[in-house]
Protein backbone atom coordinates (compact mmCIF):
# COMPACT_ATOMS: atom_id res chain seq x y z
CA UNK A 1 0.00 0.00 0.00
CA UNK A 2 1.63 3.32 -0.60
CA UNK A 3 0.68 6.60 1.97
CA UNK A 4 -0.52 9.34 1.03
CA UNK A 5 -1.23 12.67 2.45
CA UNK A 6 -4.61 14.69 1.63
CA UNK A 7 -6.01 17.50 2.76
CA UNK A 8 -9.48 17.77 4.03
CA UNK A 9 -12.01 20.20 4.67
CA UNK A 10 -12.60 20.13 8.61
CA UNK A 11 -16.06 19.20 8.14
CA UNK A 12 -15.75 16.13 6.33
CA UNK A 13 -12.50 15.12 8.34
CA UNK A 14 -14.83 15.06 11.43
CA UNK A 15 -17.57 13.32 9.27
CA UNK A 16 -15.09 10.45 8.31
CA UNK A 17 -13.84 10.40 12.12
CA UNK A 18 -17.17 10.09 13.72
CA UNK A 19 -18.71 7.63 10.94
CA UNK A 20 -15.69 5.62 11.32
CA UNK A 21 -15.72 4.85 15.14
CA UNK A 22 -19.95 4.64 14.59
CA UNK A 23 -18.53 1.15 12.35
CA UNK A 24 -15.64 0.47 14.39
CA UNK A 25 -13.12 0.88 11.76
CA UNK A 26 -10.29 3.46 11.37
CA UNK A 27 -10.69 6.42 9.15
CA UNK A 28 -7.94 5.79 6.76
CA UNK A 29 -10.29 2.28 5.90
CA UNK A 30 -13.02 4.47 6.05
CA UNK A 31 -11.52 6.34 3.40
CA UNK A 32 -10.07 3.83 1.14
CA UNK A 33 -14.14 2.22 1.30
CA UNK A 34 -15.34 5.31 -0.15
CA UNK A 35 -12.35 6.02 -2.70
CA UNK A 36 -13.09 2.59 -3.86
CA UNK A 37 -17.08 2.79 -4.48
CA UNK A 38 -16.29 5.83 -5.81
CA UNK A 39 -14.02 4.61 -8.56
CA UNK A 40 -16.35 1.82 -8.99
CA UNK A 41 -19.21 4.46 -9.80
CA UNK A 42 -17.16 6.55 -12.17
CA UNK A 43 -16.28 3.42 -14.41
CA UNK A 44 -19.79 2.47 -14.04
CA UNK A 45 -20.63 5.68 -15.47
CA UNK A 46 -18.31 4.99 -18.18
CA UNK A 47 -19.76 1.71 -19.19
CA UNK A 48 -23.61 2.75 -18.87
CA UNK A 49 -22.73 6.03 -21.02
CA UNK A 50 -21.51 2.99 -23.84
CA UNK A 51 -24.38 1.18 -23.00
CA UNK A 52 -26.71 3.66 -23.95
CA UNK A 53 -25.64 4.67 -26.96
CA UNK A 54 -24.46 1.99 -28.72
CA UNK A 55 -26.03 0.46 -32.07
CA UNK A 56 -27.84 3.93 -32.11
CA UNK A 57 -27.29 4.71 -35.86
CA UNK A 58 -27.93 0.15 -36.57
CA UNK A 59 -31.57 1.46 -37.62
CA UNK A 60 -29.89 4.50 -39.87
CA UNK A 61 -29.90 4.06 -43.87
CA UNK A 62 -27.10 6.44 -43.83
CA UNK A 63 -23.50 6.17 -43.76
CA UNK A 64 -21.91 7.64 -40.94
CA UNK A 65 -19.37 9.35 -43.03
CA UNK A 66 -21.73 10.69 -45.04
CA UNK A 67 -23.73 11.99 -42.53
CA UNK A 68 -21.50 13.76 -41.07
CA UNK A 69 -20.12 15.50 -44.48
CA UNK A 70 -23.49 16.72 -44.78
CA UNK A 71 -23.60 17.96 -41.52
CA UNK A 72 -20.24 20.15 -41.79
CA UNK A 73 -21.48 21.31 -45.53
CA UNK A 74 -24.23 23.01 -43.16
CA UNK A 75 -21.61 25.34 -41.70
Amino acid sequence: MIRTIISLPREIKVWFDDYSKKINKPTAETIREALRQYREKVESDKTDALSATAGLWKEKNIDGNEYVEKIRSEW
